[in-house]
């Protein structure tokens, strides 16, 4: 069996899945949108990094 993950940590992939369900519930909107693009997939192929500074 192949180890060879484009993630830093395999082990953290339930972590990410409870956070994916939350967004999933809280944010109605965002995933109206996830439906509506489904199919044409306009962010196929592209790298998107987000940060957020806090003071």
């Amino acid at each position: 069996m192949s180890k060879d993950y484009k993630i830093k940590d395999i082990a953290l992939s339930d972590f990410g899945r409870k956070e994916i369900e939350i967004a999933q519930h809280e944010m109605p909107g965002l995933m109206s949108i996830r439906k509506k693009y489904a199919k044409q997939k306009p962010f196929s192929g592209v790298r998107i990094m987000g940060s957020l500074h806090m003071t």
